[in-house]
């Protein structure tokens, strides 16, 4: 998402580029390139109009300080006005109430039933909730199965009511179920319903009237651009909801929405889902979308994801074996499941400043681990314990037994060998800064020989 709109502003910062000052002049051809790229990027008109006439105003108003050249000064600029456009601060969601009722409204197709699933596992695990679905769906018994799918993978408990075509009845029933049986949240699924559907429009609101929730949140399908935003619109008009979870963010998208919902609806966006899996869900944070969206890399992110799959006890084993030099292919086996958990490894990439641009054309396949552990399971208990004892047999049975090559076996034998040998060394000189930069310097007289 947002690569293009990326790429396209900057090429505009750069009309800029090399003037010693801002003028109305560099300012409005600059500008002219960014509202393009906007519109481009399906921006609602009125919202990158705006946009730009404000960059526009603070730009000329501004004194261009030594430590800063105008281009710098103009991405600062822009930066400030893209997250204040996608809402500026970071909306929370409102977990009051006992227990807390949240209400799915959305078209059809656009993830509420994923969604629900991710949001659920998300505050059960983060927030200690004891989570109880509802499918409110009557329409589409696959939803419902859907929706129980989702609750056994994620081990939360889906009410139903087989044969009762009432939905409103259902989530009252479904909140009395909850409070007798001391489930804490209840997640609404609602069918997927057309703005111009009036009897459906009726039922979600009837539906609302009837529960009361904390939260009432519109899904809405990223990818469907500007229609996303005017759908938002009317659904906003008939049920007055408390936020919107874009979904479908990973996906070859062009952003305008994330940029115009906020404006137009006047609402917060709330979540958003990046993938498939289950806990591929985030918080919205404007100011971090536009770091992602001006090149900037998304550091927070990538460390909060980090520390969700970081285990302490196992960090500290680790130390201890590295200090022993006794690190092995468990280990590192253990240290792959902990990356994979974070999530897609491109868009974990993309996180690191200045990382984005240089992989926009480079598919980093999230199977790129599995010849690596093929390789390591195809280990016995012994060789993944001390990797020394491979020797040139047992690197053919392990490369016939893991569906590779000796190469690929080969390889990987040294890269690990050559990653224990500096993890020791390192974890030796820790403390000692004197002898690391006398180890690195080695290091790198190494690497010209």
């Amino acid at each position: 998402m947002f690569e293009n709109l990326s790429e396209r502003l900057e090429r505009s910062f750069k009309l800029i580029k090399g003037q010693g000052k801002i003028t109305e002049i560099n300012v409005a051809e600059t500008l002219k390139d960014v509202r393009r790229a906007l519109l481009d990027a399906d921006v609602n008109y009125k919202v990158a109009k705006n946009f730009t006439d404000t960059v526009k105003a603070k730009a000329l108003g501004q004194n261009v300080i030594n430590a800063l050249k105008p281009n710098e000064l103009m991405v600062k600029i822009v930066h400030d006005e893209l997250a204040s456009l996608m809402g500026g601060e970071t909306a929370q969601i409102n977990l009051s109430g006992n227990p807390t009722v949240i209400l799915m409204s959305g078209l059809q197709g656009s993830g509420k039933t994923t969604f629900s699933g991710k949001l659920a596992k998300k505050l059960k695990s983060e927030k200690a909730k004891r989570p109880l679905l509802v499918a409110c769906d009557v329409y589409r018994p696959a939803a419902i199965e859907q929706l129980k799918v989702l609750g056994s993978q994620i081990d939360v408990p889906v009410y139903t009511e087989e044969g009762n075509n009432d939905p409103v009845q259902i989530a009252r029933n479904a909140i009395k179920y909850a409070r007798d049986n001391h489930f804490d949240l209840v997640i609404v699924d609602t069918a997927g319903r057309l703005a111009v559907d009036e009897q459906m429009m009726t039922e979600i609101a009837a539906i609302k009237d009837a529960i009361k929730p904390q939260e009432t949140l519109f899904v809405v399908d990223s990818m469907t651009g500007q229609d996303a935003v005017n759908t938002a619109k009317e659904f906003n008009d008939r049920l007055d909801f408390d936020g919107v979870v874009l979904t479908k963010l990973d996906g070859d998208t062009r952003g305008g929405a994330a940029l115009s919902i906020r404006t137009v609806v006047t609402k917060p966006i709330k979540f958003v889902g990046t993938g498939e899996k289950l806990d591929a869900i985030d918080p919205f944070h404007p100011s971090r979308m536009a770091d992602r969206i001006l090149g900037m890399g998304d550091v927070v992110t990538l460390v909060e994801r980090a520390q969700k799959a970081y285990d302490e006890e196992e960090a500290k084993r680790l130390e201890r074996k590295i200090a022993k030099n006794q690190f092995n292919f468990d280990d590192f086996m253990s240290q792959i499941k902990q990356i994979k958990k974070m999530g897609n490894l491109k868009d974990l990439a993309a996180m690191i400043p200045g990382v984005s641009k240089a992989i926009k054309d480079v598919d980093i396949d999230d199977n790129a681990f599995k010849p690596i552990e093929a390789i390591i399971q195809s280990m016995t208990p012994a060789e993944r314990a001390k990797p020394e004892i491979i020797n040139s047999s047992r690197r053919q049975r392990i490369a016939k037994g893991s569906g590779t090559s000796i190469q690929e076996v080969n390889r990987l034998l040294k890269q690990f060998a050559d990653t224990r040998k500096m993890m020791h060394a390192a974890n030796a000189l820790k403390g000692n800064p004197m002898k690391l930069k006398r180890a690195m310097s080695e290091m790198r007289n190494l690497k010209r020989k």
